[in-house]
């Protein structure tokens, strides 16, 4: 196995692939990954127009293929890479998972959970803003050609 570089900007970069593989789906091209101990542990992108759920958003995804991967419903020891910001039910999902760290990229000043002041575990740290510029561009060149 090749050794990751234990960098935020990398893993950034790893859920801006899947957010490539969701837009490829023609689905809202956000991405995520989990990490622990500096290895990714789960990767996912939305699938709710794949799979017909409300509720198959990448943070969902990525949350149960950590808890598989780990054996347990907490997360505490595990940081999130989103490309754009949870919304109000990730929040809650990442909430009971007691996730250490949420680590996001484009703001969502009308559904993210921080514009919403969704309640987020005490211990949970939040950074936003990684790779912003990127984040935003996939979302924007997603919604330009939906438009066409």
């Amino acid at each position: 196995m090749i050794p990751q570089p234990f960098d935020p900007t990398y893993f950034m970069r790893q859920a801006l692939i899947e957010a490539e593989k969701a837009f490829a789906k023609g689905e809202v091209p956000i991405g995520a990954v989990i990490v622990s101990n500096d290895r990714i542990i789960a990767r996912s992108h939305n699938l709710t127009e794949t799979l017909n759920d409300v509720t198959a958003h990448a943070e969902m995804q990525a949350i149960t293929a950590a808890a598989n991967h780990i054996g347990g419903k907490y997360l505490k020891d595990c940081t999130l890479y989103v490309t754009v910001e949870p919304c109000q039910m990730c929040a809650g999902a990442l909430y009971w998972s007691q996730i250490k760290r949420i680590v996001y990229g484009a703001t969502d000043e009308r559904r993210g959970c921080i514009a919403l002041n969704t309640k987020l575990h005490p211990k949970t740290e939040v950074q936003g803003g990684l790779l912003e510029e990127e984040c935003v561009a996939i979302m924007q060149d997603f919604f330009r050609n939906r438009r066409k």
